[in-house]
């Protein structure tokens, strides 16, 4: 090891996630051994992860983002100076002169400056409340001017504009998302995806408005600010967040005299030199082949390669990057691959739109259809990892390729990571194989997250997560190993196991979970699935300040939100049996808030086009004439659908509508995986569509016959007869073993038909358990069953009677003004939501 006096001096520029990474690589190589080594970074934090910079307006919490282990940095003598950023670069005498009026000599020089955030020239973009997105700064400044604001909006369409959109929503405020473009991600998208994921995304509630060209920011009348459009429109706002793209922060290596692209960029080759042989350009600062690329798997490349290079090691180079992505932007699945747009000369494309489920998909392939060249996937990701692989390895498609995106089509293949070949790469942040993944479980490593570590694969953006966890099994069911389920990387338990955990422990809240099971923060995935637990076991309020941070948006708000930001009220109809009295309210309170009125298939009447602040008003009138919430908007049971049975039809053979209201009253408020739904016939002629129901009840002349796990849905599956012949009480106790069993065992999201496929024994074995029961665990069953049906409540009846539930049903946090974009027009002798170009001439007079 040569000493201090005689190692090299190695400078890094930029302690972003990709100057982060070469010193991570450097530290690999060992050459902290050989070179003394000093990284400068204009922030006063070490590096975080910028791909999860949403996260923050959560909990505000940088340790989460923390890409640094400061002991590693010391422990190789690194020097992390940090609030100092690099000034002027002296190349003849091979010094850099800091922001403190420091000089440090170098003999490589390493430039990861990344990059800036673009803000058009629009004149008042300089105004007070306008910011960009970007830093933990950046954050932390639209936090505090968020405080009491009402509207925010958003520049910019493209990935990052939609992350800050999110953002704003998080924030709670009105958001709104400006774009110049016709369309949302022009650069992954085609216009029928951007379409579709636009109609998506304003459900979520926020307001999309493309083709827009803003002249000017001025002061507002109502709001702090007004954005003038160049087609004489406006927007009134309370604060602007520019994400409107990036540009190479190329200032530092322009004014040393280094090659620069013409539209901006540190000139690299393959190597990532750039034209002073001893300084290096890598990440979002340098252009090669005259691309930026500005996602960071790329930036990790470049960071390898540049520390090999440094390393004496020229075995790697900088060749390009796959620019595909998957990503969920506001709840949105969008997934793009290759040459989505179809550009290639002779292109074949193959597209799939179901406009009822909001799926789009599109296959891009070479003339002959033997190669997959690019796709777009938006509100349904789950072909991505196929589909990116096929691409990645110029793997031979099947003779009709449209069967890899249509849905349940005989003989649609699925590729297995069996069929990968070892060089695919899976990770590509970290440039990982499925050769290397498999040699490392093989060498000992059967422990997924020491996998990810020993690898990197899988903690870089996380795309490839569930593919590096398909690798890892695959490799483990080789070698004989039994393989995990575990529900997500917090928790090294599957749902039943946590469950299991939850119900023995008598765990009632998220906290004492992960404390005591899990690690770190949890996710989109284990929070829900852990409310939904909690619920099934325990039945406490989902508002309770202990749960409403784990639920789905629906849950929160006790209602289903529609396309236009507004919400559904559906109240509960046991049987479709109504009274006249009932029917009225039901006709006033449509007629008293402007609501849309629709008779369900399901039979009950949803009205649609409640404002938020309006809610607990309408519920209370609800309430008062009988009605209960029907939890439209939960994983649990819905409906219980009758035909009108042996009181009114000749061929009734028994009381179909009484034995259903009994039902639904039983079980309703019952949380479980995924909706339940249940049908009651009175005879065989099956009215009530019984056998396509989770639980299906038909009459016969001795008794009730019992059919299970029935699905309508997108993948429909006739029920299976569990029982015959059954009178009401041995009926209810098998319906309670059965949903108790299914919430028991069930996977996470997963509808009783699909549990019912995966279960070892089908039928046989389920008749086993529910009607003899062979795991004698009925009476528990039918306990914890009874449990749920004691402590029932109407979680409507409770919201309103309690103040501190009701200050979230209030639009703005500090106005009881209303949304003025939620407009209305009329159709059919009912009211719908206005179209954008409605809203324009509404709001025009």
């Amino acid at each position: 090891m040569n000493s201090a006096v005689n190692k090299k001096k190695l400078l890094v520029v930029g302690n972003g996630m990709v100057g982060h990474r070469f010193v991570t690589e450097a530290i690999e190589r060992d050459l902290h051994r050989s070179h003394e080594i000093h990284v400068f970074s204009e922030e006063p934090l070490p590096a975080y992860d910028r791909v999860q910079l949403s996260s923050y307006f959560e909990n505000q919490d940088v340790e989460q983002l923390n890409l640094v282990e400061l002991d590693a940095y010391k422990n190789a003598s690194v020097e992390l100076h940090l609030t100092e950023g690099v000034d002027e670069i002296d190349r003849d005498a091979k010094k850099i002169i800091t922001s403190k009026g420091r000089t440090f000599s170098y003999d490589t020089l390493i430039l990861a400056t990344g990059s800036y955030p673009f803000v058009p020239p629009v004149p008042g973009h300089e105004h007070a409340n306008c910011f960009v997105y970007r830093t933990i700064d950046d954050l932390d400044k639209t936090i505090a001017c968020a405080q009491g604001k009402k509207k925010g909006v958003v520049v910019g369409g493209g990935l990052l504009g939609l992350e800050a959109a999110k953002a704003l929503v998080n924030l709670g405020l009105e958001t709104h998302v400006v774009e110049f473009a016709p369309q949302l991600m022009g650069v992954q998208l085609d216009a029928e995806g951007g379409a579709l994921l636009k109609r998506k995304i304003e459900a979520m509630g926020v307001h999309v408005h493309c083709s827009k060209n803003t002249k000017e920011i001025i002061d507002g009348e109502d709001s702090c600010l007004r954005m003038n459009f160049a087609d004489g429109t406006h927007l009134e706002t309370d604060m602007i967040v520019f994400s409107a793209g990036i540009r190479p922060q190329d200032t530092l290596a322009r004014a040393s005299g280094l090659e620069i692209g013409e539209r901006g960029g540190v000139v690299i080759n393959n190597q990532c030199k750039t034209s002073d042989e001893s300084i290096y350009a890598i990440g979002e600062c340098a252009l090669w082949a005259k691309r930026i690329f500005g996602l960071v798997a790329p930036g990790y490349t470049m960071a390898s390669v540049a520390a090999a290079q440094v390393a004496d090691d020229n075995s790697t180079a900088f060749e390009g990057a796959d620019m595909s992505t998957k990503l969920k932007l506001l709840g949105v699945e969008v997934g793009s691959i290759g040459d989505a747009q179809g550009k290639t000369e002779g292109a074949q494309v193959y597209s799939y739109s179901n406009p009822r489920e909001e799926v789009y998909k599109k296959l891009v392939t070479n003339k002959d259809g033997s190669r997959l060249i690019g796709a777009i996937l938006v509100g349904d990701t789950s072909d991505y990892s196929n589909l990116l692989q096929l691409f990645l390895n110029d793997m031979e498609l099947p003779k009709e390729p449209e069967a890899l995106i249509l849905p349940n089509v005989d003989g649609a293949p699925t590729l297995g990571v069996d069929a990968l070949p070892d060089t695919a790469q899976i990770c590509s942040c970290y440039n990982v194989s499925k050769g290397e993944l498999s040699g490392a479980v093989t060498g000992g490593c059967h422990d997924l997250t020491e996998l990810k570590l020993q690898t990197g694969a899988g903690t870089g953006c996380g795309g490839c997560k569930e593919l590096v966890k398909d690798v890892f099994n695959a490799e483990l069911v080789k070698l004989g190993v039994e393989v995990n389920d575990h529900i997500c990387e917090h928790f090294p338990h599957s749902r039943q196991e946590l469950y299991h955990l939850v119900r023995v422990g008598e765990i009632k809240t998220f906290k004492e979970l992960i404390t005591k099971h899990g690690n770190g923060y949890g996710c989109e995935i284990c929070k829900p699935a852990a409310a939904s637990i909690f619920a099934s076991c325990w039945n406490e309020h989902i508002l309770e300040p202990a749960h409403v941070g784990l639920q789905d948006s629906n849950d929160v708000f006790l209602g289903n939100i529609q396309k236009n930001g507004t919400y559904s009220v559906v109240p509960r109809v046991p049987a479709g049996e109504i009274l006249p009295d009932q029917l009225i309210t039901l006709g006033q309170v449509a007629k008293t808030y402007g609501l849309y009125s629709k008779v369900t298939g399901g039979q009950r009447v949803d009205l649609f086009g409640a404002r938020l602040e309006d809610l607990p008003a309408i519920w209370r009138e609800l309430i008062d004439a009988g009605f209960e919430t029907g939890h439209a908007y939960a994983k649990s049971l819905r409906t219980v659908k009758s035909c009108v049975g042996s009181t009114w039809c000749r061929y009734g053979v028994d009381d179909s509508v009484g034995l259903a209201i009994e039902l639904e009253n039983r079980y309703k408020g019952l949380r479980s995986p995924h909706k339940l739904k249940m049908g009651v016939s009175g005879c065989t002629r099956e009215c009530a569509e019984a056998q396509s129901k989770d639980v299906g009840v038909i009459a016969t002349e001795r008794g009730w016959n019992l059919y299970v796990c029935g699905n309508g849905g997108m993948r429909p599956r006739h029920a299976d007869l569990l029982a015959e012949d059954l009178d009401r009480e041995t009926l209810i106790k098998y319906i309670d073993r059965l949903f108790m069993f299914y919430i028991k065992t069930a996977d996470r999201l997963q509808r009783t038909s699909v549990w019912f496929e995966k279960l070892e024994g089908g039928i046989e074995y389920l008749r086993q358990v529910v009607c003899h029961d062979s795991l004698n665990i009925a009476g528990e069953l039918e306990a914890q069953m009874q449990s749920v049906v004691d402590t029932y409540q109407c979680e409507w009846k409770t919201a309103i009677n309690d103040s501190e539930k009701l200050k979230r049903f209030q639009h703005f946090v500090n106005s009881k003004e209303n949304d003025s974009n939620i407009i209305f027009v009329d159709e059919r002798k009912q009211r719908r939501p206005a179209t954008e170009e409605e809203k324009i001439i509404a709001k025009a007079g």
